[in-house]
């Protein structure tokens, strides 16, 4: 008998990736298979193995990609054939997600499963609208209740004379019957008076607030157009949002920032976007390959003991510099004798994490702050290796030729195009996601208009932000304009600059 699988049922949590459990990657990570609901973010399908293979199982305003019968029979055939299955749920999967509907299915079919809980977006997102579910002096009694319920049918489980009596309700999934749930709420004894928020897309950099009372929540909800996915808080509690609303006032909640660097190099940069309240867009132009042949750095390492130094201008170069050297037999300690330069501080960190000491880091981050760097230096007949991507400016062994010096190039790596399709950011240019495109270097300028094509044209409404001088100059040489430059070229510099240019008036 073949060997049978074993499913995952996994809480993704309620929207921010970050809020999913560790657990829960660790089992992702395990998946063959990960089937998956709408609400699910693409940061966390990341997660899974890449070799790893998807069904969407989305459900949307009433419109089921697949149905839960049909589902249910994926998770005990894709099991049957021996696959380690994920079926990863939005929220909790015991809170109103039908897991255990799922986790009876597997158990009838003798299907082994784990079930791995969620942070539940009925706690969360009104956490994250700055609203405690519970407060000292407020109310001790919470409730969650399913919204989608039709609360005017005849036979409905939902007692609403016990429900007008807790202090704080949560309905999920209720913006349809808003109307009908205050109705029934009031009818039965709740002040109308009563502080009610309706919160949408919670935890998200798209999240919306809406507060009122149970009197006008719903006429304010209509005249918002207000849409799902939604949650509404009923109770006192809504009415601190006033004095916690935390997240929806961070510097660059709701802009949507897309990011071009290669997708390896991008999570720092997204990581500093995401604490900032950004909609990161990730939109990889270039990948970063080894070079097509290592005759270069062969000869250097032959003869790595006469060289006085070593220039890294990116922390590419790093990584790919001592890949090959271990590669050949080599390692750190081949570099005794030798001092370190770098183009800025994360090449540096990224050397200073090997355990290694920098011994120069210029001023200005550019190629001509090495060479001004190296003025106060003693290089005159010394010999210095440049280890550096296929195509970069000549700035530094120019500058250090000029200076008496021997400078070796070595290519390290080369950038390529990414397989990334135009689609994918004409999709978000529609629904209006974007409202800055970043360029980190002229190849990821370069391999974006590659991929775009000549007809693209970019909406007046969104903002090209460059890191540094040089990338700048490219972008305007390509006829676009820079909108926004830092003065300091690093990452955290240009996250600065987004911060300026996004609350200046």
């Amino acid at each position: 008998m073949d060997k049978i699988g074993k499913v995952y049922i996994i809480g993704a949590g309620p929207g921010d990736p970050e809020l999913i459990t560790a657990k829960a990657i660790r089992c992702l990570k395990e998946a063959d298979v990960v089937i998956h609901d709408y609400l699910v973010s693409r940061e966390i399908l990341r997660h899974a193995s890449t070799s790893a293979r998807f069904i969407y199982a989305g459900k949307q305003g009433g419109d089921h990609t697949l149905s839960q019968e049909e589902i249910n029979r994926r998770l005990v055939e894709e099991a049957r054939r021996g696959h380690t299955v994920a079926r990863l749920k939005g929220g909790d999967p015991f809170i109103f997600g039908r897991g255990g509907e799922e986790a009876e299915e597997l158990a009838r079919a003798g299907i082994p499963f784990d079930i791995i809980p969620g942070v539940t977006s009925a706690i969360a997102v009104p956490a994250y609208a700055g609203i405690p579910l519970t407060h000292r002096g407020l109310t001790s009694t919470l409730a969650f209740v399913t919204g989608h319920e039709d609360p005017t049918k005849p036979a409905s489980d939902i007692d609403w004379t016990a429900l007008a009596k807790i202090g704080s309700l949560v309905f999920l999934m209720g913006v349809k019957n808003l109307p009908e749930i205050a109705a029934r709420l009031v009818e039965q004894g709740r002040d109308p008076a009563t502080p009610a928020a309706l919160i949408r897309w919670g935890t998200t950099p798209d999240q919306e607030t809406l507060t009122g009372t149970l009197a006008d929540i719903a006429v304010k909800a209509h005249a918002e157009g207000f849409r799902p996915p939604a949650i509404l808080v009923v109770g006192e509690v809504a009415g601190l949002r006033g004095r916690m609303n935390w997240f929806e006032t961070k510097p660059l909640m709701g802009r949507g920032v897309v990011i071009t660097r290669p997708e390896a190099q991008a999570d720092e940069f997204a990581a500093l976007l995401t604490a900032r309240g950004a909609r990161v867009l990730r939109f990889p132009t270039i990948a970063i390959a080894p070079p097509e042949r290592w005759d270069a750095l062969d000869a250097a390492l032959a003869r790595l003991a006469t060289y006085a130094w070593i220039v890294f201008t990116s922390a590419n170069g790093v990584r790919f510099f001592f890949h090959h050297l271990r590669e050949t037999g080599g390692d750190i300690r081949d570099l005794k004798g030798i001092r370190l330069a770098t183009i800025g501080p994360a090449t540096a960190a990224t050397l200073e994490a090997m355990g290694l000491k920098v011994d120069l880091v210029p001023a200005s981050f550019l190629s001509e702050g090495v060479v001004a760097a190296f003025a106060g230096q003693d290089v005159a007949g010394k010999a210095v290796l440049l280890p550096r991507a296929a195509e970069a400016r000549d700035v530094i062994p120019e500058g250090l030729a000029k200076m008496g010096a021997t400078c070796d190039v070595a290519t390290v790596y080369r950038t390529v195009r990414s397989d990334w399709k135009k689609e994918e950011l004409a999709a978000w240019l529609a629904d209006g996601k974007v409202d800055v495109i970043t360029f980190t270097s002229p190849s990821t300028l370069t391999h974006f208009r590659d991929i775009m094509g000549p007809e693209f044209r970019l909406p007046p409404a969104v903002r090209i932000a460059c890191i540094g001088p040089v990338t700048a100059a490219a972008v305007k040489c390509a006829g676009l304009p820079v909108d926004i430059l830092q003065e300091t070229y690093t990452i955290h510099g240009l996250v600065a600059a987004l911060e300026a240019h996004f609350s200046s008036p």
